[in-house]
């Protein structure tokens, strides 16, 4: 019995970190400009905010705005407890600038859900590490500046800077 049970952590491990991997392929391919018509890349590394002191929260964000009118939000973070649910959302201002204040907003009066903001929540796996996602139809604007990630119960833990 506990060796199937290793076997299965074991298993989980190898396919988050070929998802990781997979991600990663993905996302040097799209900085060194290997999608046909070019498309605008941004990244940055996430640090912890002062409600995520003590966590040892690494990992990096990377928004893809497409020539074809798509805007993708990769995220993936480690140091976090294991088999979480947070939030993790696009910003309007930079990580220092109260605290990358709000969402970002497509229309800046419409509501704050999708598909009118850019949500790539993510659950953690058995170690701690969580890969999200989002696409949506629309090219963020130039505020999408950084990605937030939010424990579970809203509070701010983690930025990362889109440059």
């Amino acid at each position: 019995m506990f060796g199937l049970r290793t076997a299965a952590a074991g298993s989980r491990r190898a396919i988050a970190t070929l998802t990781v991997a997979g991600l990663a392929m993905v996302g040097m391919a799209l900085a060194s400009g290997a999608i046909a018509g070019g498309a605008n890349v941004t990244s940055g590394e996430f640090h912890p905010f002062a409600t995520g002191v003590g966590l040892e929260l690494t990992g990096h964000a990377q928004m893809i705005r497409t020539p074809s009118g798509t805007t993708i939000v990769l995220v993936h973070v480690e140091g976090l407890a294991p088999n979480t649910t947070y939030g993790s959302h696009v910003h309007q201002q930079a990580c220092a600038v109260g605290d990358a204040d709000g969402h970002f907003r497509f229309d800046p009066a419409g509501p704050a859900a999708p598909p009118n903001e850019i949500w790539p929540g993510f659950t953690t796996n058995d170690d701690g590490i969580g890969n999200g996602r989002d696409m949506v139809s629309g090219i963020a604007g130039p505020n999408a500046v950084s990605v937030v990630v939010h424990a579970p119960g809203g509070a701010k833990i983690g930025c990362a800077d889109l440059q």
